[in-house]
């Protein structure tokens, strides 16, 4: 298995799989819930699956019954997912690194 570089972008996709960890996901509904523009997501949906983070199938569909072409369905894997739980906690403390101990200072001042 491969690391992960955990960036902005990365944590927003890693966070849209996380919301129900078993729901296999496509492109579009991926940009819609992650604000993000396909060339942005794209790629980084081919280093997590290429991590092995996420996995992807395309739907089984007859094309032009459909009138589309079948969906590529990612869904993330049961170590994907603890990678990113891990991963973004890490990104978290990161970005705020006294967040952790001011919620702590300030429920115990509040007690």
């Amino acid at each position: 298995m491969h690391d992960v570089k955990i960036t902005i972008t990365v944590a927003k996709v890693l966070k849209a799989f996380l919301e129900d960890a078993s729901a296999p996901r496509y492109g579009f509904d991926l940009m819609r819930d992650t604000q993000l523009a396909s060339g942005t997501l794209y790629p980084i949906l081919a280093r997590l699956e290429k991590a092995e983070w996420l996995t992807s199938e395309f739907e089984d569909i007859d094309e032009e019954a459909e009138g589309r072409p079948a969906r590529r369905f990612y869904t993330i894997t049961a170590n994907g997912a603890s990678s990113a739980r891990i991963g973004l906690a890490e990104l978290h403390a990161q970005i705020w690194p006294g967040a952790r101990r001011f919620r702590l200072g300030h429920q115990e001042g509040t007690a």
